[in-house]
């Protein structure tokens, strides 16, 4: 007889052993099971009966297949979703062959959801188009005919009527306008036609007449491809592009023939500067860098030295822009460095109620509020609606499936992107949704949109993946259509994804600036979008800290989001509900997420492989959930991390006690950290004397490696 149901993973303590059924005889092993099975009824319906679990046929994990995972989803009986063979927290299913089964148990112990007090806060706001037409500039008549034909636009936003005439003057600028409002344009129409308009034309082998430095290497290919746009009158002028993950070969090439307007990163043009001969600034007109404080982000600073240096060795007189939808103090000091009397131009709307903004046109010069590392507010488009909601830990793979579900499945015409924080996390739900949500849209349904089971379409977009594979994924993501993108902070600066309506925040960004970059990939150029933030109970402050930069969210609640379950028959418990469907209820909708999570278990304990991915994807997550800024470290800490909740959020039934990688030695370590912590700090020196006095053999070096290597206190993984 299969024993009773174990208490689920979530409701243990982090660090604590895995459970395991004591052994009994088989005349003791009937009555508690008949016990245990009376009292589950009781407390919930979640677990499905000990007699229905004991007919199943536990098929071995490795013959599970995509196949037998769409079958669970169309099957109406319990034993349909019940649990396979539980592997322990190694995963190495060495068990008992009827071992205990753990079962899902979403809704038991987790913390309150508390009352989210948002401060109703005035968001700073532009003005996008404007009535002026892009023929009023005086451009040349190609040009204007290829940017109302080829483009597609008649009217000009506001950051080009602002910018557009001032570079056309010869003026260096630092640019500030929201994301999306189309600031590639703003400087690829003035170093067009500057450079089409040259009493001498141009020759292929001049080299480069303008530099375009970019964060990205997607981000490298759309101003590539807009500028290539822009240059079908003028087939004399040559674009090129060069990126990461490209063969040096072909690009040193390229640099032999001749660039006219070069689009780079920062890295791969330095790594040219130092070993391609053939590369010369000495007809630079133009230096460009788009999102520059993204620039500055990810560590260009010390590249962009180099460029700035072979650049002026060269050449001295050429016309400089800095543009970014956020200003931070990085970017004011390259503004300093690179700019000659520069123009700031910053788009705000002038109803807006900040201390008259268009009383100067130095952003500088507004009264924001400030925070650590950020110069001003922020601007939101008008058209983008921000929504936030507080899931507990175990409920937060549920949720995001059931937010995917009804959009894709319910609602026509979606595109969504959905924001991590690692690789790892990109990789994991990536795989997990491809392999079990895509059986859910194949599934026959009343309900279900004709184009629904073709518009679920997964994809993925982190920096682990190849270039080649890059490409083609941001290239079948910007064609028109839908599809669901999982990815990192490589998809949030500069990119222009045509008809995004939704976009996912999983993670919650390190900065607002960020925050900014990541929703600006929808509402663009006008058009309406929406955006969500998935938030713990114990992070609900992070809504003031946006707040306190005029970003202003409204909530939706968790159980909003999971009632699209109870229009899924696939996620039914038992035939005998098809009579009360049309009465739904909180207890309903329990038990559809729980046969959602039973599934996403049964996928991850379906092979030692499958748990020890996950586990590896929770560490990722652990690790990333370390690094938030200081002052973001008392809504973001990992002490705040319950483990065996947060394990259930990756499919684990069980809260793994070291996650694989601390030896007990270093626990012993940990451990002994932890307690040092809670002293004071006079305490803490003598103890460190005292250590240092008695340490057994351990040399002062030693010592100090160990605590750098040391993990996060009650993360159980190593801190970056």
């Amino acid at each position: 007889m299969a024993a009773a149901a174990a208490p689920a993973a979530g409701d243990s303590l982090p660090d604590g052993p895995p459970e395991t059924c004591p052994g009994l005889s088989e005349a003791q092993e009937e009555p508690q099971a008949k016990a245990t099975k009376n009292k589950h009824q009781e407390e919930s319906s979640e677990a499905p009966p000990a007699k229905r679990r004991n007919e199943t046929a536990f098929l071995p994990a490795k013959k599970t297949s995509g196949k037998e995972t769409q079958m669970k989803f169309k099957g109406s009986t319990p034993k349909t979703f019940s649990p396979k063979k539980n592997l322990d927290s190694t995963g190495s299913g060495e068990q008992e062959e009827k071992p205990c089964i753990k079962t899902s148990s979403l809704f038991k112990n987790n913390p309150e959801i508390p009352e989210l007090h948002r401060p109703v806060v005035k968001q700073a706001r532009e003005q996008v188009f404007t009535p002026e037409a892009f023929h009023e500039l005086g451009l040349h008549p190609h040009l204007i005919s290829t940017i109302n034909t080829v483009l597609k636009m008649s009217h000009m936003t506001s950051v080009q009527k602002q910018s557009i005439p001032v570079l056309l003057e010869g003026r260096d600028a630092l640019v500030r306008s929201q994301t999306g409002s189309g600031k590639t344009l703003a400087y690829c129409i003035p170093v067009v036609q500057s450079l089409q308009a040259l009493e001498s034309k141009i020759q292929r082998s001049d080299g480069p007449y303008a530099l375009v430095l970019v964060p990205t290497r997607e981000l490298a290919l759309q101003s590539y491809n807009t500028i290539q746009k822009l240059l079908k009158p003028f087939t004399w002028i040559v674009p090129g592009v060069l990126m990461g993950g490209e063969k040096r070969k072909s690009e040193k090439a390229r640099l032999r023939k001749g660039i006219n307007i070069l689009i780079s990163t920062p890295g791969r043009l330095v790594d040219h500067i130092k070993s391609t001969k053939n590369i010369h600034f000495s007809r630079i007109q133009w230096l460009i860098l788009d999102e520059a404080d993204r620039i500055l982000d990810m560590g260009f600073e010390k590249d962009i030295t180099v460029i700035l240096n072979a650049i002026n060795a060269e050449c001295q007189k050429r016309q400089n822009v800095l543009l970014s939808a956020t200003l931070t103090e990085g970017v004011t000091r390259l503004a300093d460095i690179s700019l000659q009397d520069p123009v700031s131009i910053s788009v705000l709307d002038k109803n807006d109620d900040q201390s008259d903004p268009e009383d100067s046109e130095d952003p500088e010069d507004i009264d924001f509020p400030l925070a650590s590392n950020q110069l001003d507010s922020f601007a939101i488009p008008e058209s983008l609606d921000q929504l936030v909601t507080l899931v507990p830990s175990k409920l937060r793979l549920v949720c995001l499936a059931a937010f995917i579900l009804q959009k894709c499945k319910f609602e026509k015409d979606q595109k969504i992107i959905v924001f991590f924080s690692s690789c790892e996390l990109v990789e994991f739900h990536y795989t997990l949704f491809l392999h079990t949500l895509m059986s859910s849209l194949g599934a026959s349904d009343a309900g279900l949109l004709p184009s629904a089971s073709s518009s679920l379409k997964f994809l993925r977009l982190h920096g682990g993946m190849e270039q080649e594979e890059r490409t083609a994924v941001f290239q079948e993501f910007s064609s028109p259509g839908t599809g669901v993108l999982f990815c990192t902070d490589v998809a949030a600066r500069g990119l222009d994804l045509p008809q995004v309506t939704w976009i996912v925040q999983y993670n919650a960004p390190s900065t607002p600036a960020e925050y900014i970059h990541r929703v600006g990939r929808t509402a663009r150029i006008g058009c309406h979008g929406s955006s969500l933030l998935v938030l713990a109970p114990s992070e609900a402050e992070y809504v003031n800290s946006l707040a306190s930069h005029k970003i202003n969210l409204s909530e939706i609640k968790m159980e909003d989001i999971l009632s699209v379950l109870t229009r899924d028959d696939c996620f039914k418990k038992t035939q005998s509900e098809n009579q009360q469907s049309h009465d739904v209820g909180p207890q309903e909708i329990r038990e559809r997420a729980t046969v959602l999570q039973t599934v996403f278990e049964d996928y991850v304990h379906s092979s030692e492989r499958t748990v020890s991915w996950a586990k590896k994807a929770l560490q990722s997550f652990i690790r990333a959930y370390s690094t938030y800024p200081r002052e973001l470290k008392p809504i973001f800490h990992v002490r705040s991390l319950h483990l065996g909740h947060v394990a259930k959020s990756f499919g684990l039934r069980d809260a793994p006690s070291n996650l694989g990688v601390m030896s007990t030695k270093k626990r012993k370590a940990h451990l002994k950290r932890i307690n040092l912590r809670k002293k004071t700090q006079s305490k803490h020196r003598l103890a460190d004397v005292l250590r240092s006095e008695y340490a057994s053999g351990l040399e002062p070096g030693d010592t100090k490696g160990e605590k750098q290597g040391s993990p996060p206190a009650g993360a159980g993984a190593g801190e970056k």
